[in-house]
């Protein structure tokens, strides 16, 4: 005996699924919920194209905040060289 595979699905297994799935939901919610699954997809599809357009994957908040602490660790240590070289001044005054 082999097991059952959706490969193993013809016509006439499918019409009896069909049949089964508008009994349990009836024939009213059938557009309904192809509706709410499409837009799902759609949703889906949006926000994975959208992933891959980021850069690394990164959105826009994270790339501000990337790049407002490089700006803040650029300035500190512009202020730590400020500091040594008033030092050496210092020393050799």
């Amino acid at each position: 005996m082999s097991s059952l595979l959706i490969g193993d699905l013809g016509t006439p297994e499918l019409l009896i699924i069909l049949v089964i799935v508008i009994l349990v939901f009836g024939a009213s919610k059938l557009p309904e919920l192809a509706r709410g699954s499409g837009r799902a997809l759609r949703i889906f599809k949006t926000e994975t194209k959208g992933l891959g357009d980021d850069e690394d994957g990164k959105t826009e908040s994270q790339r501000e905040l990337e790049s407002r602490q490089a700006s803040e660790r650029e300035a500190f240590e512009a202020r730590q060289a400020a500091e040594r070289e008033a030092t050496r001044h210092d020393d050799s005054a």
